[in-house]
């Protein structure tokens, strides 16, 4: 049996990195043979399984082993996010530096990975239980391996769901700020459009106009202030003004 899987990159210094490698595997009666081009986080939790006096008696056991420390590297990978979404959720709710759309894009950006890398490797392990040249020794491990990335998909799904709400939050409370202000500007221009068309009328190089005598400027003002005061209880009374 023959399969390429996907799994995280990483580095000497660094344990998660976002680079997907491509993890090749071919098993045979007696053995199973893997090849990669970079170093995998999966490729490590064998080792460690190994030195722990993990046993590896056969084909259905290797795979086992390796598509379990596959599971195992992915999982990490999404209980970490799941808390960065909490994480970010609970500063939301609480109002304390709350986070932005682009602080959660990264997380966004490796859920979708997550789910693709998972949604190809459910496809290999279905097409292996539907292939009938499957080895009788190899169908129960398939089958158990396959519905444990169905799982770990599921749970990825799960956070991409409550890291949508999340965002859906975000976009409300923005356009609600955002029509709240335009709100009170819209207030105060109303407010404000009577006083100025009294200062405009007055400010007219024509000949009659009104208070052009002593204590002009002070009539003027008080008829502004006056139309401003008439249109903020006209408001108030429509209930524009709580």
């Amino acid at each position: 049996m023959c399969c390429i899987l996907h799994d995280f990159e990483r580095d000497f210094d660094v344990r998660d990195t976002a680079r997907i490698g491509a993890l090749r595997v071919a098993i045979l009666p007696g053995m199973i043979v893997t090849a990669r081009r970079h170093p995998l986080g999966s490729a490590d939790i064998v080792s460690q399984r190994i030195r722990d006096g993990g046993r590896v008696d056969g084909p259905a056991s290797a795979l086992d082993v390796l598509i379990g420390s596959l599971s195992q590297n992915i999982d990490i990978v999404i209980r970490r996010l799941s808390a960065d979404v909490q994480a970010a959720e609970d500063a939301f709710l609480e109002g304390h530096h709350p986070p932005t759309s682009r602080n959660l894009l990264d997380i966004r950006r490796r859920l979708a990975q997550i789910h693709r890398m998972l949604d190809g490797a459910q496809r290999v392990f279905r097409r292996l239980e539907q292939d009938d040249d499957l080895p009788e020794a190899l169908q129960s491990t398939v089958e158990k391996l396959s519905q444990r990335l169905q799982g770990l998909d599921a749970d990825a799904l799960g956070v991409q769901g409550q890291l949508r709400l999340l965002r859906d939050e975000l976009d409300l409370q923005s356009n609600q700020r955002t029509n709240q202000n335009l709100y009170v500007l819209s207030l105060m221009t109303a407010l404000m459009l009577p006083a100025t068309l009294v200062t405009g009328l007055f400010g007219m190089n024509t000949g009659g106009l009104p208070f052009t005598g002593p204590g002009g400027t002070i009539a003027a003002g008080v008829v502004a202030a006056g139309t401003a005061l008439a249109t903020y209880l006209f408001l108030r009374s429509k209930g524009f003004f709580p």
